[in-house]
């Protein structure tokens, strides 16, 4: 069944750009079984709605696993890394179909130096 679409929810091109910069899962643990795009559109929409995990709509993966994600994201570098990124997108998607951008994306974003290499990535991927 396909769920509810939320203004926050990444567009395809987004998730295209995106994709290939998820990190693997960890070697020798679970498989990995969490649809990530859908783990990125709820760590989103809490960024944008401002609501508490607790109160992520059902729709979404569970919260202990949207938030485990980001909270994963954020202290390795990956998240701001990602934030830049779409930041740099923002003129060609988000803008043109919100008339405005969200409230994370648009504000300076310092990226740590162990992360840098996201960065080379993405450059030579285009």
């Amino acid at each position: 069944m396909k769920r509810k679409a939320y203004l926050s929810d990444l567009t395809d091109k987004e998730w295209g750009t995106l994709k290939p910069l998820i990190p693997p899962a960890k070697l020798g643990g679970r498989p990995r079984t969490a649809n990530m795009r859908e783990v990125i559109n709820g760590i989103f929409y809490v960024l944008e709605t401002g609501c508490q995990w607790d109160q992520l709509p059902a729709d979404f993966p569970p919260k202990g696993t949207v938030y485990h994600y980001y909270n994963t994201w954020r202290k390795s570098g990956v998240w701001y890394e990602w934030l830049a990124i779409l930041q740099q997108m923002l003129p060609l998607s988000r803008d043109a179909r919100t008339h405005q951008a969200p409230p994370f994306i648009g504000q300076p974003i310092s990226i740590p130096p162990q992360r840098e290499t996201f960065t080379a990535q993405y450059e030579q991927s285009k």
